[in-house]
């Protein structure tokens, strides 16, 4: 029986997979991947702005709302979340904390990963995140750690959109079709009741790159038909048999 092929988000907050790559992730689902969402902390302290204006929060309340919402969103787009509360606003992680996210790069085994943009003066944590997710792939490469265990190939990393694309240095060279999927990332959408500012605006940027999935794809002399899309940066060359 073969195998079914997986992914691998890695996520800084509890939130970011949705608005970023909820459609690659509803779509590989879809197709029959088993999708994991890797959410290193629940942006309790950074991102959670609408919970601490409630008279009487606290941490642990918010950490509670955030996970619920990660995992109400996980189940909308068919995909399996792994929450990890590192903390944020800064992420900062040890050797074991690493250790933890290379075992879940093995155990998944990706045919490709997903994360931030490298660059991120607005948010740290993102680029931040990033930096682990390389480091803790290589490291999961390595025959040498921990022998014995299967090691990692050598997965795809793609960067979803960040928030304000023009001060990233973010440079998309592949957009992915997500209207068949659209419904489902719009549910995961609003399962982030604590964000409710961006779902509008994520729903344009889907709109936006979709415009330049037709562009690409053929423009007015033939572009195929596509109403909602996300756009991603590869890190690493891509070896193909044609063109």
């Amino acid at each position: 029986m073969t195998a079914p092929k997986t992914a691998l988000v890695i996520s800084a907050h509890a939130a970011d997979f949705v608005w970023r790559c909820g459609g690659a992730i509803a779509l590989h689902a879809q197709m029959g991947y088993e999708v994991t969402v890797l959410c290193l902390t629940f942006g309790e302290r950074g991102e959670s702005a609408k919970l601490w204006k409630q008279e009487g929060m606290d941490l642990q309340t918010v950490k509670d709302v955030r996970r619920k919402e990660a995992e109400n969103a996980a189940k909308a787009l068919g995909a399996e979340i792994v929450c990890l509360d590192k903390g944020d606003y800064p992420l900062e992680l040890d050797r074991q904390d690493k250790d933890q996210i290379v075992d879940v790069i093995r155990r998944v085994q990706p045919s490709f990963m997903m994360s931030h943009s490298q660059y991120d003066p607005y948010n740290t944590d993102h680029s931040y995140t990033t930096q682990i997710a390389l480091e803790c792939r290589m490291i999961a490469q390595a025959w040498g750690h921990k022998p014995g265990e299967k090691v990692l190939g050598a997965p795809q990393l793609y960067l979803f959109e960040p928030h304000q694309t023009e001060q990233m240095g973010w440079k998309p060279d592949t957009f992915l079709d997500i209207t068949p999927v659209w419904d489902r990332k719009r549910a995961a959408i609003e399962s982030m009741e604590g964000q409710h500012h961006l779902w509008d605006y994520y729903t344009r940027v889907a709109e936006n790159r979709a415009n330049h999935f037709r562009r690409n794809s053929g423009g007015q002399a033939g572009g195929r038909e596509c109403k909602y899309a996300e756009g991603f940066q590869s890190i690493f060359p891509r070896t193909v048999d044609e063109l």
